[in-house]
């Protein structure tokens, strides 16, 4: 811990801008987030007041500032109730992925109620937009070792690249044993790209950085260091942030003290800190900074919408 307290960290260390990295956003209500699965059933979800339109079209004016593009995993849920911030995130250049239907944790899903869940998900967000989804990121990146399975739903639903193992310890996520760099999955029922989330190696130690609750609780220059460590060893990362984080005066739910702390912690601090983010390093969407990285990957152009067969 002492080497980690006095690194040399620096306001005016130059930034590092030759690894392109991955610029994300999950796009879900404040009070969709697995810490208030307790406290709010998804059956009143509709009688809650919206606030995800609004602060996702604050990311877009911030992005288009900075001419940055990035990749949004959107909830199927919201896509079916606002198919046109959908497609305004798609005008806006930005590649589109999906967050699931109902915001389930997929450990908690039979394979057959993931399966359902991942197809409702596709087919609001395609029916938006009109284009074929090829990317995906768990809820809570709830693929774990115990949920594995799901990968080879996911290849089998027309999944190309997926966004959801957490190569970290947590009590709601991680495979800590788990690749840290984008890479090829090959699985039963075919290949799928994996790109995790930003975890730097540290005394044998991963240690997230640049995402959620870490880019909001640590230091900006911790965070600016750790991404940049992550660089210098040559391998992109994926930063992840969500609307409601830009969004500090949403409203409060009545929640236990851990989920609190979590969601409310430094939301006054998010959007100074992205902007930051954004001028000191080089992003662009998932699928971009994943060919950047491994010339054997491919972006797809744009596809129709596939015909889905029956379970």
């Amino acid at each position: 811990m002492a080497e980690l307290l006095s690194l040399p960290w620096s306001e005016s260390a130059p930034a590092t801008t030759a690894v392109l990295n991955a610029l994300t956003i999950d796009v879900e209500e404040y009070f969709q987030v697995s810490g208030f699965d307790s406290v709010i059933d998804r059956a009143d979800w509709d009688n809650l007041p919206t606030r995800v339109g609004s602060a996702t079209e604050l990311l877009l004016e911030r992005f288009a500032e900075a001419n940055v593009r990035g990749t949004f995993f959107v909830l199927g849920w919201l896509a079916e109730r606002q198919p046109s911030l959908v497609r305004a995130i798609r005008a806006a250049g930005h590649e589109i992925g999906c967050h699931s239907y109902h915001h389930r944790l997929v450990y908690e899903q039979t394979p057959a109620e993931f399966r359902d869940d991942l197809r409702r998900g596709l087919d609001a967000i395609e029916d938006a937009i009109g284009e074929r989804v090829t990317l995906y990121r768990a809820p809570s990146f709830s693929i774990t070792a115990r949920s594995a399975w799901a990968l080879d739903i996911l290849i089998e639903e027309g999944i190309r690249i997926d966004s959801s193992i957490y190569p970290v310890h947590h009590d709601r996520y991680g495979m800590p044993n788990a690749p840290i760099n984008p890479h090829r999955l090959d699985r039963p029922s075919g290949t799928l790209w994996e790109f995790p989330p930003p975890v730097m190696r540290f005394w044998g130690v991963n240690l997230p950085a640049g995402g959620g609750g870490y880019f909001r609780f640590a230091p900006y220059l911790y965070t600016r260091w750790a991404l940049g460590r992550i660089n210098a060893d040559g391998r992109p990362f994926s930063v992840y942030l969500h609307p409601w984080e830009v969004d500090p005066e949403q409203p409060r739910v009545a929640c236990g003290w851990r989920q609190r702390f979590r969601h409310y912690t430094g939301l006054n601090r998010t959007e100074g800190r992205l902007i930051r983010l954004l001028r000191d390093f080089h992003f662009g969407t998932l699928s971009e900074a994943l060919q950047a990285y491994d010339p054997k990957f491919r972006v797809e152009p744009n596809r129709a919408i596939p015909v889905r067969q029956a379970a």
